[in-house]
């Protein structure tokens, strides 16, 4: 039981990274990482809806209908996203400015309805709590390392820290733009996949040795 959670949770972080492998959400991943705090506050509030929501459609998967489970789901989803977008207004309200629209937006994000499709519907609630986890991390680190790239090719600064002095390198400041993300994102996908490439050949000639 302990390896097919630990299954469960490891493969969102990599095997199949919701940005860097399936390549879902790219509205918010493209929108809110122009800072690393940016990244990391959207990567929390999907996550926070990602596994209540994964539980509750876990829990309720028996009763629903499957004439109206999507309808069911959105239900549920909503539900949080008015959650996570209230708190963030009433305890970081600079945070929830400057994420915007985006955060009502998480009722329509292909990750969230990804899992609860695939994933929550068909299995009980402890795995599918690990799986959202998982999932949900691998968000939150691909966001941060996004945003913290544009930032400090952006401006200089990684969660508002200044990483170098204002005389030395120039900062880019197409990167803190919508091609900014675009190009900064290409890159970190093709890196993933060369990385994924290399680690599968070493995994074939280890077999075959």
């Amino acid at each position: 039981m302990f390896k097919t959670l630990l299954d469960d949770f490891t493969k969102g972080l990599w095997r199949e990274s919701p940005t860097f492998k399936q390549v879902l959400g790219m509205c918010p991943t493209l929108a809110v990482t122009s800072s690393a705090l940016g990244g990391l506050s959207m990567g929390l509030a999907t996550t926070f809806v990602l596994v209540c929501s994964s539980l509750v459609v876990s829990a309720v998967r028996r009763v629903v209908p499957s004439q109206v489970r999507i309808a069911v789901y959105v239900v549920i989803i909503a539900a949080f996203v008015t959650l996570a977008d209230y708190f963030l207004r009433a305890k970081f309200y600079e945070i929830s400015r400057q994420l915007g629209p985006y955060v009502p937006l998480i009722v329509v994000n292909c990750i969230i309805f990804g899992r609860a499709e695939a994933f929550a519907s068909r299995n009980g609630i402890v795995r599918s709590v690990v799986d959202a986890l998982g999932m949900g991390t691998g968000f939150i680190a691909a966001l941060v390392v996004l945003g913290s790239l544009r930032e400090l090719l952006g401006s200089g600064t990684t969660f508002g820290v200044r990483v170098y002095g204002k005389h030395g390198f120039a900062p880019w400041g197409t990167m803190l733009l919508p091609a900014g993300a675009f190009v900064t994102l290409g890159c970190l996908v093709a890196l993933a996949n060369v990385v994924d490439a290399r680690l599968k050949r070493r995994g074939e000639a280890g077999r075959h040795a």
